[in-house]
């Protein structure tokens, strides 16, 4: 049975093999061709973390796709009175045909793919987001006219999930991964990932962004600043020096139109989002004419379709 968790167990052409339903799949949309191949199937989206991309995309994705999709929030189920969780996933799985879960913890996704049920995606997790990675290669695919024309990627800010998903299926597709990040997110950390990607010779590390942005295709930021900092748009007394200490470490190597236009001009700008404006991108990047962030969002549903469709083995469905 096939799961979707960290990337890393997936191949290279495994990872093809699902940008190509993908981008067949969005092609047959624009076309006004109806893509409903699997009528009468149910994805349960089980959610522990709030979302605005994760939710419409695979709702939005599983609808054109001819099935339906089930928003479970944890926190009103009984997960959130301590019940044991495995015995709630074995329950849940035996209402549909696939399981998104964005989790709290990697480990309890891990654990649901554990029973070999349905099929199992992390759609974000503390260590993990392969849907967004793969949505982000389709985007570059698309503006590169395919994958061989992407040479270099860079990563501006902090370690984090995000990036690990994203180096993973950089260096899986032979492509040079550029890491600017003067801290990393401690609960990110997967030493086996980083292992993985740092054996393919592809990946390097610097703080140099002069050297780290030339010739880049793509540059792609994350949040570095958490919103609980904030009430109000005011920082809390308690996170006052929390906040000023990032702003000191990140506020460099913030992604911002003059950093593109001078080291890097013909390279376009990426972020996951939600944009945290004036901290890890400036509004000036968010609207740059380099600045494909919206064609990035729309393309979480079409990677989740190939995605969906690739996970319940139907990929030959999609011509």
């Amino acid at each position: 049975m096939r799961h979707l968790i960290s990337l890393k167990e997936q191949s290279k052409k495994d990872l093809m093999d699902i940008l190509t339903i993908s981008a067949k799949i969005k092609e047959a949309r624009k076309k006004g061709k109806l893509t409903d191949y699997l009528p009468n199937q149910t994805l349960i989206m089980l959610f522990e973390k709030t979302s605005t991309r994760t939710r419409l995309s695979f709702e939005a994705g599983m609808t054109e796709l001819g099935g339906h999709a089930i928003f479970l929030d944890a926190k009103s189920t009984q997960l959130s009175i301590g019940t044991d969780i495995k015995d709630e996933i074995r329950a849940i799985m035996r209402y549909g045909q696939v399981l998104m879960y964005r989790a709290v913890k990697a480990s309890n996704v891990t654990l649901s793919a554990s029973l070999n049920q349905i099929p199992v995606i992390d759609a974000c997790s503390e260590k993990y987001h392969p849907c967004q990675a793969l949505g982000d290669m389709l985007t570059m695919i698309e503006h590169s006219n395919g994958l061989k024309q992407i040479k270099k990627v860079v990563w501006l800010g902090i370690e984090n999930n995000v990036s690990n998903s994203l180096m993973t299926v950089c260096t899986k597709l032979g492509i040079r991964f550029v890491i600017v990040a003067p801290d990393v997110n401690k609960p990110s950390i997967d030493y086996e990932l980083n292992k993985m990607a740092d054996k393919t010779g592809l990946v390097e590390r610097t703080l140099n962004l002069k050297s780290a942005l030339k010739d880049a295709d793509y540059v792609h930021t994350d949040t570095w600043m958490d919103m609980e900092f904030f009430k109000n748009g005011k920082v809390l007394p308690e996170f006052k020096k929390e906040y000023e200490g990032r702003i000191k470490t990140f506020m460099p190597y913030q992604l911002n139109g003059n950093l593109i236009d001078k080291y890097a001009p013909k390279a376009k700008i990426m972020h996951c989002m939600a944009c945290h404006i004036n901290y890890e991108i400036t509004r000036d990047a968010v609207d740059h004419n380099n600045s494909i962030i919206f064609d990035q969002a729309e393309n979480r549903m079409h990677a989740q379709k190939g995605i969906i469709m690739w996970l319940l083995q139907k990929e030959k469905l999609v011509k």
